[in-house]
């Protein structure tokens, strides 16, 4: 009987090792799989889920619309999307777990690359700094690293006669592009 007693405390121990080996064996892939996640990522897995994102000026809580590689796109309102740039992101609440692959094109399909889809629109935009200075307008050119916006009131057109200014703003400095 003690022996059968020794040998079940024994088979006991052993199983007990086992199961910790396994439990650290896969805490130790999860935190390499993790390790591996980027932030596009990360928000591609609640698109479609309201999210809360701080930027240095502002906050904006609106349904995750899309995201590229190195932006997103919001809609607080319906029809009135905001383009906020990854590098101006301070943090966002309301961020699912997992995450979900991006795709090539979502990786190529850049910031300037919706920036300019947004100008062919023509649309009344709202441009916010990392500063918390607005301007709105239209955009007209937009650059390798910049965008040029012709300043005018949210309620005129584009015309030349109703434009005040023209503004550079490098896309190091912008936090958000908002639709008007």
């Amino acid at each position: 009987m003690r022996w059968e007693r020794l040998f079940a405390d024994l088979e006991a121990q052993l199983a007990a090792d086992e199961g910790r080996d396994l439990a650290f064996e896969v805490a130790d892939r999860t935190r390499r799989e993790r390790a591996l996640l980027d932030l596009p990522a990360r928000l591609l897995a609640s698109v479609g889920a309201t999210i809360t994102v701080v930027t240095g000026p502002s906050t904006v809580v609106g349904r995750l619309v899309d995201v590229g590689g190195d932006w997103l796109l919001l809609e607080p309102a319906p029809g009135r999307p905001v383009l906020v740039p990854l590098t101006a992101l301070r943090a966002a609440r309301g961020v699912g777990v997992g995450a979900a692959a991006t795709t090539v094109v979502g990786r190529r399909f850049g910031l300037a690359s919706a920036l300019r889809a947004v100008s062919r629109d023509r649309a009344v935009v709202e441009v916010l700094d990392l500063s918390g200075r607005g301007a709105t307008g239209t955009i007209d050119v937009v650059g390798a690293d910049h965008l040029e916006l012709a300043e005018h009131a949210p309620d005129e057109p584009r015309r030349a006669a109703n434009v005040h200014g023209v503004v550079l703003v490098p896309f190091t400095a912008l936090a958000s592009v908002r639709r008007l």
